[in-house]
């Protein structure tokens, strides 16, 4: 990784090279750089163990929201589109596109603020999925902060170095990797399982250590996280950054396709793998994951589940591979994180800062530092548990996607869509993931936290026509440029 760092230095001359790969990304680096992107050690580790043992097969329905909607809805209806306009706008980032496709510019410094305030603990929380898995296996050989550290410094190098060029090569990589391991880990689980047909019908009931039965959760809890984990990867800029950087509108079909098949590994993958906790923990769960047992009141902790079936069904060589899956997951969708989050910065708020401009190579040093900075900071957060950075990471999906869905398909399809529209339904879908989330936090429901974010997503849908209806809307020159649609195709 670190070797495609410097290889990639070498083609990172501007702030385009380094945040878009100067828009010359292949299909299957492209298409391997949003589905590494999407499915992280948070979905491995946390969302399978919890959703798995709650919901059994019915957990499948995520994946094929996720493969359905997340990844091939979104190629087919949101790529070629978001690839013409943000080069008609001459846009390198979302908030910049904003700004420029609403002629409002308050829009890219808002923009910014919610990426630096939500991304951030965001991917510190990728981090943070590691830790379970990391601590088992290599308990006195390896510190979960000894290797959160070699992570860091891996990922900062390549990731400063060579920019995107070195992420879209290295997450295509780190793909492979995770087709192989997904693979592998189902294949041997259901084998010790007794077979397809055995763990298939073992999974339908979910027995605690007391013999008491468990009561199937509600369902709209689980839709509500098919929605918001297949809808909200549309708003969030660190997928939608792989459409801006694609080569070419003639690339996106192949990279389609690739994304597609890759998601209906991983993704099903994952998700059997958590729904086979019911399986191996059928006489009881391991004490590692229950909490709270001196209260009276036993919870489970999901985060614990899959790594522990895992270490205690995988032989030694294949709990490698799989540790590798996770760690090309983490990765991945880490340095796209970070490459958001630090062009936030870098890019978007000093854009607006009184002063002479800075030159590209100016610019290309300082975007360099922030990265270093913002996986420095990664790094302190994942380390330490900060109540308040603990809330945010919660929120911090609903947040994004609520405040930037609406603002960016009206942008891209709606042409009466006005800056103050924009604005509005930002701070709505905003306003309603913090509130709504927040509040089912501290009231002690966090497991409806996907119900606040979904309808943080929806709302700003209606709030931005009606406001649309009595606001001005960008001028006619900006719109006839941004909807262009024989300015750069190839």
């Amino acid at each position: 990784m670190i070797g495609l760092g410097v290889w990639g230095m070498g083609r990172t001359r501007t702030p385009t090279d380094f945040f878009l790969g100067g828009r010359q990304i292949g299909p299957w680096a492209s298409a391997f750089a949003y589905g590494t992107s999407y499915f992280s050690a948070v979905v491995f580790i946390g969302f399978a163990g919890q959703f798995g043992w709650n919901y059994g097969l019915d957990a499948l329905w995520i994946a094929a929201g996720n493969t359905v909607f997340g990844v091939l809805a979104a190629w087919v209806i949101l790529a070629k589109p978001t690839r013409r306009m943000t080069r008609n706008l001459d846009a390198l980032t979302m908030p910049e596109f904003f700004a420029k496709r609403y002629q409002a510019p308050v829009l890219r410094v808002v923009a910014a603020g919610i990426i630096f305030l939500f991304l951030l603990p965001y991917s510190a929380s990728v981090f943070k999925g590691l830790s379970h898995l990391v601590e088992i296996n290599f308990q006195d050989l390896l510190s979960y902060e000894t290797a959160l550290f070699i992570m860091c410094v891996s990922t900062g190098l390549y990731l400063t170095l060579g920019g995107y060029f070195a992420v879209a090569i290295a997450d295509l990589i780190q793909g492979l990797i995770m087709l192989a391991g997904a693979v592998v880990m189902v294949v041997v689980l259901v084998g010790q399982g007794g077979g397809l047909t055995a763990v298939v019908q073992d999974m339908r009931v979910n027995v605690f250590a007391d013999g008491s039965l468990s009561p199937e959760p509600s369902w709209w809890i689980l839709w509500s996280v098919v929605f918001m984990s297949s809808f909200g990867p549309w708003g969030l800029p660190q997928m939608v950054h792989k459409f801006y950087a694609i080569k070419s509108e003639r690339h996106i079909t192949t990279a389609t396709i690739v994304t597609t098949v890759f998601a209906t590994v991983t993704v099903f993958a994952a998700y059997f793998t958590g729904a086979l906790t019911r399986v191996f923990f059928a006489d009881g769960l391991p004490a590692s994951a229950l909490i709270g047992e001196q209260s009276g009141t036993v919870g489970v902790q999901y985060d614990v589940l899959v790594p522990e079936l895992l270490t205690a069904q995988l032989p030694e060589v294949l709990m490698a591979v799989v540790l590798l899956l996770v760690l090309s997951a983490s990765m991945s969708t880490l340095s796209s994180l970070v490459l958001v989050s630090s062009s936030a910065i870098s890019l978007d708020l000093r854009a607006g800062r009184a002063g002479p401009e800075a030159t590209p190579t100016q610019s290309l040093r300082i975007m360099r530092w922030m990265a270093a900075v913002f996986i420095a900071i990664s790094f302190v957060i994942a380390n330490n548990d900060f109540a308040f950075i603990v809330t945010l990471m919660s929120l911090s999906w609903g947040a994004v996607a609520g405040a930037f869905l609406a603002p960016y398909v009206y942008g891209l399809f709606w042409r009466s869509a006005t800056g103050s529209a924009a604005f509005a339904g930002m701070l709505t879908g905003l306003g309603i993931a913090v509130v709504g989330g927040g509040y089912l936090l501290v009231s002690g429901r966090p497991e409806l936290t996907p119900i606040a974010a979904s309808v943080a997503m929806v709302v700003p849908f209606f709030v931005i026509p009606v406001v649309s209806m009595w606001s001005t809307p960008p001028s006619s020159d900006l719109l006839r440029d941004a909807f262009a649609e024989d300015s750069f195709i190839e």
